[in-house]
């Protein structure tokens, strides 16, 4: 098992180093400087190890699940754990302490079963989003945090997501819950985003929140961080929202929608970030038949 970590979440690793160590595993930890950006990649030496760990735990700052290394140790059947921003109350946490991962499983495969059986993609919310997409047959990402060999833990998330087919999205997206990215989080007033073939055009409303959102993504210079990447639906009922992208996303009665990078979901996209927006009550209609409403599969 390898532990990969950066200064400033040494604590976090050692803790999951010591948990690991005294159920008998073999455990190495290497501690790398913090990543300046989502673009960068690990170390050569890292990722060398990384492709030979059998599992990878994974406290850093940012999600870094869209790198080629840590795509390379999936192919080679590494467990990965991601631990992205995570705190020690983390681990205390209902979302991760009185979630029964296995029960959820279930759910999880009903619905990711369902959305890989759709074509084309309805989403809506009382707050007015109305946005529509296709999937081009890209089967749905199934997160259930009881990673098999090849599968990735965003602990604690439970969702079900895929990589909208480039392209295809088209509308309006209105995220109220949060962005946890670029110092946005728990928002206090909805951020209109306009699609248009696959990509967001504007974004509007959210205060200094929503100038804050605009300019981040902006900074990167990068068209393709404004690429609708994702789609997906919360499926942890302990899960609450707090401006942490690993137990925002995960949030019952919420979806989110990412823009930038796809291709670690399926999708064809390379951008500089990836970017969550989550909201709530969504309705999801799939090839013409409402699907998922609120927290209920309806199929």
């Amino acid at each position: 098992m390898l532990v990969v970590t950066e200064y400033g979440m040494a604590s976090i690793a050692e803790r999951v180093a010591r948990a690991a160590s005294a159920l008998g595993g073999r455990v190495v930890t290497a501690i790398i400087p913090p990543f300046r950006s989502q673009g960068e990649d690990f170390p050569p030496g890292v990722a060398a190890a990384m492709r030979e760990a059998a599992v990878l735990f994974m406290p850093l700052a940012v999600s870094m699940s869209h790198t080629p290394a840590v795509h390379e140790a999936r192919r080679r059947g590494a467990r990965a754990v991601m631990m992205s921003d995570w705190t020690d109350e983390m681990f205390a946490s209902p979302a991760l302490v009185e979630t029964d991962f296995a029960a959820q499983a279930g759910v999880v495969r009903r619905l990711g079963a369902i959305l890989s059986a759709g074509r084309r993609f309805r989403l809506t919310t009382p707050r007015g989003a109305d946005l529509r997409f296709e999937s081009g047959g890209r089967r749905a990402n199934e997160l259930t945090d009881i990673p098999g060999p090849g599968e990735i833990a965003p602990v604690p998330t439970i969702e079900v997501n895929f990589a909208p087919l480039e392209g295809t999205a088209e509308g309006a997206l209105v995220v109220d819950a949060s962005i946890p990215f670029l110092g946005v989080g728990p928002l206090r007033e909805p951020i209109t985003l306009r699609v248009e073939r696959g990509f967001v055009t504007k974004v509007e409303g959210g205060g200094e929140q929503g100038k804050r959102f605009r300019e981040g993504v902006a900074a990167h210079n990068d068209p393709n961080c404004w690429n609708v990447a994702e789609f997906g639906i919360g499926l942890n009922p302990n899960a609450t929202i707090t401006g942490r992208a690993l137990m925002d996303e995960g949030v019952m009665n919420t979806a989110h929608v990412a823009i930038g990078t796809s291709r670690m979901l399926g999708g064809a996209v390379t951008a500089a970030a990836h970017y969550d927006m989550v909201f709530w009550e969504p309705t999801l209609e799939a090839d013409g038949k409402i699907v998922y409403r609120g927290d209920t599969i309806l199929a």
